[in-house]
């Protein structure tokens, strides 16, 4: 893995010229903004679907330039396979590169995890979301739905229970469905809404699994 002194984001959007292709912003920068804060007439996004809309615009960059058939589907299909845990269609999408002409180690090696996408926005940036914003984000809500959804399924599993006199005191209890976040490569476990409230599950690694604990209180 390449080591650089300076921001990573930077440097890939310096070398390869990448732009949002959007003509309300100027600059990468200011799309990478507007699609994080929900400014300009766009959707709030979180750090691993702009992470992901950013690596495409770099995929599409090396597609045109190397003649390769850049268009949306084309380049989603290649990006999901090279993100994929498929390692024989992973091998193959890189022999199709090569074969025209792209480097697929460096290209992979220049795509940014969500991380290093937060780092840039609120460290290089000096971004900041605004409270509003963030509590309407898509992604929030899709999370109190799921926990509502499952707290709801296990209330009724104990009502069956307690019906059939296999569980006693579910009338005194309360179901509490709690998300936690973990770090695929250290101890690191936190709360889902802790992690977003400090912006990242684990300070030293990106990639992280997701574990539901369910409590059930008397």
């Amino acid at each position: 893995m390449e080591s650089d002194s300076g921001c990573k984001v930077d440097r890939v959007i310096e070398e390869y010229e990448l732009d949002t292709a959007d003509p309300r912003h100027d600059r990468m920068d200011e799309g990478l903004l507007a699609r994080w804060r929900g400014d300009d007439g766009h959707t709030a996004e979180g750090y691993r679907t702009l992470t992901e809309w950013f690596n495409k615009r770099l995929l599409r960059r090396v597609f045109n330039e190397h003649g390769r058939d850049a268009l949306g589907a084309r380049v989603d299909h290649d990006y999901e396979i090279l993100t994929g845990d498929d390692d024989l269609l992973r091998e193959e999408v890189i022999e199709s590169l090569e074969d025209d002409g792209i480097d697929a180690a460096r290209v992979l090696d220049d795509t940014v995890s969500w991380g290093t996408m937060r780092t840039h926005l609120q460290d290089c940036l000096n971004g900041e979301k605004d409270a509003r914003t963030r509590e309407t984000d898509w992604e929030r809500k899709s999370v109190d739905m799921a926990t509502s959804f499952a707290r709801e399924k296990i209330e009724t599993v104990l009502s069956s229970l307690a019906s059939n006199g296999e569980l006693d005191g579910v009338e005194t209890s309360s179901v509490t469905v709690q998300v936690k976040v973990s770090c695929d490569v250290c101890p690191t476990r936190v709360p889902l809404d802790v992690a977003l409230e400090r912006g990242y599950v684990c300070e030293e690694h990106g990639r992280t699994s997701t574990q539901a604990d369910t409590r059930t209180n008397t």
